[in-house]
């Protein structure tokens, strides 16, 4: 008998809402897999149906409560290697620790360069995620690694809104790392770039020392990568204000929104916040809009799995 090397898509407790969009937009359904504690706390991973021969993709973010997330994403790669997948692609749309990606300081560890080795060692043979907070952590994996850009996701939303007129709007880039990252939206939307001058005295804190661009009477789009704290971006609109803009957006990729983020936002010069669905969150405010990149992930995997290529997506 000859059996047919099959795709099938499994996912974590993290964001299974955006792995059933992704199912969705391919045309498959997720796999039967299991997921609980034993009474001790301990990951215990149940696999339902044969994966013996065929290509896994196992989608799992490693947002909050991040240690858990990747610990059972460990375990999840662990039990399919086992189980004789052909081969097993991990899908995390959110790549924590993904910040501690160089030593700062004297005796910091490099996080993200640890977790690629523990995701690498447990049995993973390629990895696709979106929007690395740092470009050079493809480089930490020693299998293929497919960083997907979400910025067409915004551009689209953007391009559609009604009376959208490119002269009247400016991206922002919060700093000067993240200008590659707003050019690419701002060429997308035709639109001018400013970039704001930060320093960081202290961890999760930001002072804006220069406006770099013309936004005085602009429509301003405040484009980054992670909202986490909002102090960034809230300390960003703020001058960003001062200098006279009209309104002012913000857009990223990853809205972690720890402690007291969304109050701070709410209480800000920023009107409406636009994240992806990377991370899951239940009841976000009305100010929050959502747009999914469960297209963007479900066709990078059908290409994956064809052997096209995933950069042309986004030329």
């Amino acid at each position: 008998m000859e059996k047919r090397n099959e795709l099938k898509i499994f996912s974590g407790n993290s964001n299974r809402p955006l792995a059933e969009k992704i199912v969705e937009y391919i045309g498959t359904r997720l796999g039967d897999c299991e997921i609980s504690r034993f009474a001790d706390g301990e990951i215990n991973v149940r696999v339902n149906e044969t994966v013996r021969g065929h290509d896994v993709f196992i989608v799992q973010s490693t947002s909050t409560p991040v240690n858990e997330n990747l610990m059972e994403l460990l375990v999840m790669v662990d039990a399919f290697k086992r189980a004789s997948a052909s081969s097993v692609a991990v899908v995390i749309p959110y790549y924590g620790y993904a910040r501690q990606d160089r030593k700062a300081r004297g005796r910091d560890p490099i996080s993200a360069k640890l977790v690629a080795n523990l995701i690498t060692v447990a049995g993973a043979s390629r990895v696709l995620t979106v929007d690395l907070h740092a470009d050079q952590i493809q480089g930490f994996f020693d299998i293929p690694v497919d960083n997907l850009l979400s910025f067409p996701i915004f551009a689209r939303h953007f391009l559609n809104m009604e009376g959208f007129d490119p002269e009247e709007w400016v991206v922002v880039s919060p700093d000067v790392g993240g200008v590659r990252r707003a050019r690419q939206i701002a060429e997308r939307l035709s639109t001018p770039l400013a970039i704001l001058d930060k320093r960081r005295p202290r961890v999760n804190e930001a002072e804006i020392v220069n406006v770099i661009g013309d936004v005085e009477n602009k429509y301003v789009i405040l484009y980054d990568d992670i909202i986490d704290t909002a102090r960034s971006m809230v300390e960003a609109a703020k001058a960003i204000k001062n200098k006279g803009a009209k309104k002012i957006v913000a857009c990223a990729t990853h809205g972690v929104f720890s402690l007291d983020a969304l109050e701070r936002i709410e209480k800000s010069d920023i009107e409406r916040v636009y994240v992806s669905d990377t991370i899951h969150h239940e009841n976000l405010p009305s100010f929050v809009e959502v747009l999914s990149v469960a297209s963007l992930l479900g066709e990078a995997i059908m290409r994956i799995r064809k052997n096209l290529s995933v950069s042309i997506m986004f030329r």
